[in-house]
């Protein structure tokens, strides 16, 4: 798939992060990994994204990552483009990015640098070295220490055409609205942020016609029915499934820091399909906001 083919077909539909399953001793799960991926590609999904945020990705070491993403690969129904990450300092991004080509992955998700803030040069720099590392097509991270100006993203994407998109995680939409004003179809934009269901409306307004659902991984039929409630501009078939579920969903998700993950495990085990625990630094749900998750999802399966 071409960086070109790539941004098309990204754009073309619902988008997903799988979780990366654990066993009771953190260890990795391969087989329910294998199968899960193979269940979420049943479904109607433009690409995923593995070992990424919701894939623990922080939690990962670099040889998890790239046995995630081969797996990945190899377990994901032909058609689904399957998009590895690159993170941490720019060496290890390189080396991850390289390693993903060799697996086959369709693309690359850059997350922002570990710890350390950076100067906008310096970032750019950074996503320079990562897209003159590879042919595939590249999409970076607008997070936490790794902001990118409409200007910086211009100059990127006219020096490196695998620069195909601009996953965002912050919800400035004033930064959004300029980055789309400045660069027009050029880059793919993506709504990244967690439960991204809450911000879909304001972002097709602003012609982002595409998101990452975390809950499409244990809720797929709700969430392409949201996002497709989304697409066709039925704001009341929105606003009642935002009250239904991804409202209070998103309560539950807000009582602790990390619970934007945590929360989707939860939902996998509430929905018959556990992928284990998190691992540290993150904690799972109490047994009474799992019991409360439990409920919410199996009123909507009903």
């Amino acid at each position: 798939m071409t960086p070109g083919e790539l941004s098309t077909r990204l754009a073309s539909g619902l988008l997903s992060f799988p979780v990366t399953h654990f066993k009771d001793d953190l260890s990795f799960d391969e087989g329910a990994y294998r199968d899960h991926l193979a269940w979420l590609g049943e479904h109607e999904v433009a690409g995923l994204f593995a070992a990424g945020g919701t894939g623990e990705f922080f939690s990962l070491t670099q040889a998890e990552v790239e046995r995630a993403v081969a797996v990945a690969v190899d377990a994901t129904p032909p058609g689904v483009p399957v998009l590895a990450p690159a993170g941490h300092g720019t060496a290890t991004a390189v080396q991850l990015v390289r390693s993903a080509e060799r697996s086959g992955a369709a693309g690359i998700l850059l997350f922002p640098p570990y710890l350390t803030e950076a100067d906008e040069e310096g970032l750019a720099a950074h996503v320079a070295a990562v897209c003159r590392a590879t042919s595939l097509g590249v999409i970076v991270y607008n997070r936490a220490n790794a902001l990118y100006s409409a200007a910086t993203l211009e100059r990127l994407a006219a020096e490196h055409p695998n620069l195909v998109g601009f996953k965002d995680g912050v919800g400035d939409l004033e930064q959004m609205t300029r980055v789309r004003a400045r660069l027009g179809d050029r880059l793919t934009c993506i709504g990244g942020l967690p439960t991204a269901e809450l911000f879909a409306l304001p972002y097709q307004a602003l012609g982002v016609n595409t998101y990452s659902s975390a809950i499409f991984n244990f809720l797929p039929e709700f969430a392409l029915a949201f996002y497709h409630a989304v697409r066709a501009g039925e704001s009341a078939t929105v606003t009642r499934m935002l009250n239904d579920f991804v409202l209070p969903y998103a309560d539950l998700r807000d009582r602790r820091r990390g619970y934007a993950v945590s929360i989707v495990k939860a939902g996998l085990r509430a929905a018959g399909r556990p992928a284990g625990p998190v691992r540290p630094p993150l904690v799972d749900l109490t047994d009474e906001e799992q019991y409360r998750l439990s409920a919410l999802v199996g009123r909507v399966s009903a």
